[in-house]
Order: structure tokens, then C-alpha cells, then sequence
């Protein structure tokens, strides 16, 4: 990266980085990463092809915009790289729920270690929910604020580490390699996950925005907060005009590279979603009620 990229990347995380790499400059970048740079697949459900490249994906976050987990951990390590820090891609697996086998480091995630302070932190700003600092790749329980992540030895990838969710989290865990990864290991997985059509970030627009409190979080036109104790609000936009607003004011993301027919095409896409879904859901409880 060069030097005016790395001062504008400071920039759009509203933090700055004197002195050399220390665990403290670590955890400072990752909270401001979280809060400020959101967790989106918005460019899926417009048929948009995204690249992995590093300069793509820096070039995302310094435009206003966001991405999954390959875009903001691929972001995210090059200015950790220009500012000093030792990093470590890793082929993660993401497991949804409980009730699927975790796939082990089947490469669905990307996720980044830092060697810093003499010890090896888990860093990843690109799992939505979930961490709000990095953690020290110690096995055990880490608190941060409300929340309550555990690492360990992976039962899925040998050799491999495994981090369990907190209990209200949006996925089960992600297990991930020790061994290191680099890009090509990550783009067949992307294609499918960014394009089919059976994909479940094509199928589901997505938004998150973690902080010291709590999870925003926007699920197609259904925002939603939830806090430690597992409480969480839910309202329903039922307007263009509030969905983004509600993206612009939440998130921070203003959208400001999608034209006019852009919107009209997302919009079109939320609400045809969102009315399908509720739709199914009446069904199904229909079926409940009626069910012997």
C-alpha cells in the first residue's frame, strides 16, 4: 500500500497508528475496523462481480463501502502489512448452525493471525457478529464486553484451531488452518458463494456492524439489534427511502456508487424478497395450526 492509502485507510477508520506494531494498535484497528467498515454482500444480489485482488478489496473500503469476509480481512491485512505487522492468511470454515457438520478449513472463510508483543493473536474483522477485538490464540474462554468466545484444537481440521460463537451469535463456529493460504486458495470458493444462485449470500442480503455493546444487523428489509443479554428489537423498513436511510445512518454506508436504476434493481430485489419470505412464513404456520 502506499503511504497516501494507508493515511486515507486510517482515515475512513476514524483512529491513527503512532509508534511501532503493538498488540494495543492491534486491538484499536480491529474495534475501529468492525464498527466502522460493515459486513455487506449488497453487490451480490445486483449480479456484480467482485475480485479478491488486495488492491480491489483496499480500494472497497477506502470508497465507503464494505464486503465479506474476503474483502475486509483481505483489506484489513494489507494495512496491518504496511504498518508493520507480522500476518498470516489462514483457509477458514465457516458452520452455520449446530445442527450441519462443521466443514472443517474448506476455504468458505478467510481469517488472519498476527504475530505481535511476542504472542500470536486471532484477528478477523470479516465474521459479522462476531469478534469485536482480536484474541490471543490461547485455548480457553475470551471474554470481550458481553460476549463469550472459546478457542481450542479443531475437531474438524486437523491440526487446526477452532472458535466457538458466542451462544446468541448468527453462526455455530469457524474452524481454520494453522498451515498458511494465500489467494488462489479462496477463489473457487468465492465464485460460488458471490454468483450461484443457491449461494446464501446471493439468496439474502446482508449487513453487520459489531461495537462494544452489541450486533446491528440487517437481514434483506428486517433491522435488528441485539445486545449481551440476548435481547433483540427487530423493525421491519417498508420503504426505499427508510432501508436507505437505514443502511446510510446504521452502517455508514451511503451507497454513493450505485446510480439511480441501481437502486430501483436492489430495492425491487428487497422487497420482492422480503414479500416471499413472508409469504412462506404464513404457510408454514398455517401448516402448524392445521397440522393434527
Amino acid at each position: 500500500m502506499r503511504l497516501l492509502d494507508v493515511r486515507r485507510y486510517l482515515d475512513r477508520l476514524r483512529t491513527d497508528h503512532t509508534g511501532r506494531p503493538s498488540p494495543e494498535g492491534l486491538r484499536a484497528l480491529h474495534r475501529a475496523h468492525v464498527e466502522r467498515v460493515p459486513y455487506e454482500t449488497l453487490d451480490f444480489q445486483l449480479g456484480r462481480r467482485t475480485s479478491l485482488a488486495a488492491e480491489y478489496s483496499v480500494e472497497r473500503v477506502l470508497g465507503g463501502r464494505g464486503g465479506y469476509c474476503f474483502h475486509l480481512n483481505g483489506a484489513f491485512a494489507q494495512l496491518l502489512t504496511a504498518l508493520g505487522y507480522q500476518v498470516t492468511w489462514h483457509r477458514g470454515g465457516v458452520q452455520a448452525d449446530r445442527d450441519t457438520p462443521a466443514p472443517g478449513a474448506n476455504g468458505n472463510h478467510l481469517t488472519l493471525t498476527v504475530s505481535v508483543g511476542g504472542e500470536t493473536w486471532l484477528a478477523d474483522v470479516g465474521l459479522g457478529d462476531a469478534l469485536h477485538e482480536p484474541l490471543p490464540l490461547r485455548a480457553g474462554v475470551h471474554e470481550q464486553g458481553p460476549f463469550s468466545y472459546r478457542l481450542g484444537p479443531s475437531a474438524a481440521e486437523p491440526g487446526g484451531w477452532r472458535l466457538d460463537h458466542h451462544a446468541h451469535g448468527k453462526f455455530a463456529g469457524m474452524d481454520f488452518s494453522n498451515e498458511s493460504a494465500a489467494l488462489p486458495d479462496f477463489q473457487a470458493m468465492h465464485r460460488v458463494m458471490s454468483m450461484s444462485p443457491a449461494s446464501v449470500f446471493v439468496r439474502i442480503a446482508s449487513v453487520y456492524r459489531r461495537d462494544a455493546d452489541g450486533v446491528d444487523g440487517l437481514c434483506g428489509c428486517v433491522l435488528s439489534r441485539v445486545d449481551g443479554s440476548g435481547s433483540r428489537t427487530v423493525r421491519e423498513l417498508t420503504s426505499a427511502d427508510e432501508w436507505f436511510g437505514t443502511v446510510a445512518e446504521v452502517f455508514g454506508l451511503t451507497l454513493d456508487d450505485l446510480d439511480a436504476g441501481d437502486r430501483a434493481r436492489l430495492w425491487d430485489w428487497l422487497a420482492r424478497s422480503h414479500a416471499t419470505r413472508l409469504r412462506l412464513r404464513a404457510e408454514r404456520e398455517q401448516f402448524l395450526v392445521g397440522a393434527p
